[in-house]
């Protein structure tokens, strides 16, 4: 099969477009034919990316966790998974990925793709929805009539996050650039800020919860304008727990887990209309180096995907 590879530590210049064994699912597992894949730009700085979950090296590794696809053949002992199925997944981070014509998935991670998406748009949800809904129900406990503040909110993550923000009944607030307001809005955003011109802490005080997405100096400055009592949450980098009991915020950072059941949950979401998938730009498998260098930029407005070819003729061009 035709796959990316990465041939050491590094950035994109690391990526290759080439030849790599064809995976078979052993027990428990289902290998899945990938029609697209989305780009997790930050993911070539995870150690995680190069390592197996006991530590020891992976030769080669193939990244991408983000997959849309079909089913095209079962382990011993998968029973509820067919083959045949079209998938949506976000799949573990210490595996092998699917940017690659096949990938392993387990069925723990797999679920049916959205019926109202094409495997484009189906690929540009899992880890960014999953990291949203994640961020508030399962660790931050977000109600109706909460207010909440989201960092990069036209991002990967942030677009999501908007949504189901707004579907939640909060009163949501987006730090963005000034080209997104309008589109920040129709997410289901109340009030956006631009970043560049605006110290979010000048106009925002006493929120309920902060979800940063960006980290560094805007963490740092988000302590100021959650109330007390209230919570910052960064998928971005662990915040200073000095800083949240100095603040009276409790603080949370986490690392996002696949969720068959979420993911089922967000799709029956999306197929009744009611949030949307984002995609910015669409590149096929072998501009993979092309892709994360766009998604470096942290200028993306929602996500970039791969598209894999049905047949490695069809992508001619090398990275």
């Amino acid at each position: 099969m035709k796959a990316i590879r990465l041939h050491g530590r590094g950035g994109p210049e690391q990526l290759v477009y080439e030849d790599a064994p064809r995976p078979h699912p052993g027990p428990g597992e289902a290998l899945v034919r990938v029609k697209a894949t989305a780009v997790i730009a930050t993911e070539l700085r995870w150690p995680e990316t190069y390592q197996t979950k006991a530590g020891s090296e992976r030769p080669l590794p193939i990244p991408g966790h983000d997959l849309a696809g079909v089913v095209v053949e079962v382990g011993p002992g998968v029973t509820d998974i067919a083959v045949g199925a079209e998938v949506y997944a976000l799949t573990a981070f210490d595996r092998d990925g699917a940017e690659a014509e096949y990938t392993i998935a387990l069925p723990g991670e797999l679920a049916p793709k959205p019926r109202s998406l094409d495997y484009v748009q189906a690929a540009a949800v899992p880890l960014s929805a999953l990291t949203a809904w994640q961020a508030f129900f399962d660790h931050a406990g977000l109600a109706a009539g909460q207010s909440v503040l989201i960092h990069g909110a036209a991002g990967g993550v942030g677009v999501f996050a908007v949504q189901l923000a707004r579907l939640a009944g909060a009163h949501v607030i987006g730090t963005a650039s000034a080209r997104n307001r309008d589109f920040l809005r129709e997410l289901g955003a109340n009030e956006t800020i631009d970043y560049i011109t605006t110290r979010f802490e000048d106009v925002v005080h006493d929120v309920d919860l902060v979800l940063d997405t960006v980290g560094g100096e805007t963490l740092e400055r988000s302590w100021t304008v959650v109330k007390k009592g209230g919570v910052l949450v960064s998928v971005a980098s662990p915040p200073s727990p000095e800083q949240a009991e100095a603040h009276g915020v409790r603080s949370v950072w986490f690392i996002v887990k696949p969720s068959r059941e979420q993911l089922i949950r967000i799709g029956e979401l999306i197929d009744a209309g009611r949030i949307r998938a984002i995609v910015e730009t669409v590149l096929p498998l072998s501009q993979a180096r092309r892709a994360y260098e766009q998604g470096s930029k942290r200028q993306t407005r929602g996500k970039i995907v791969l598209r894999v070819a049905e047949r490695a003729q069809d992508f001619r061009s090398p990275l």
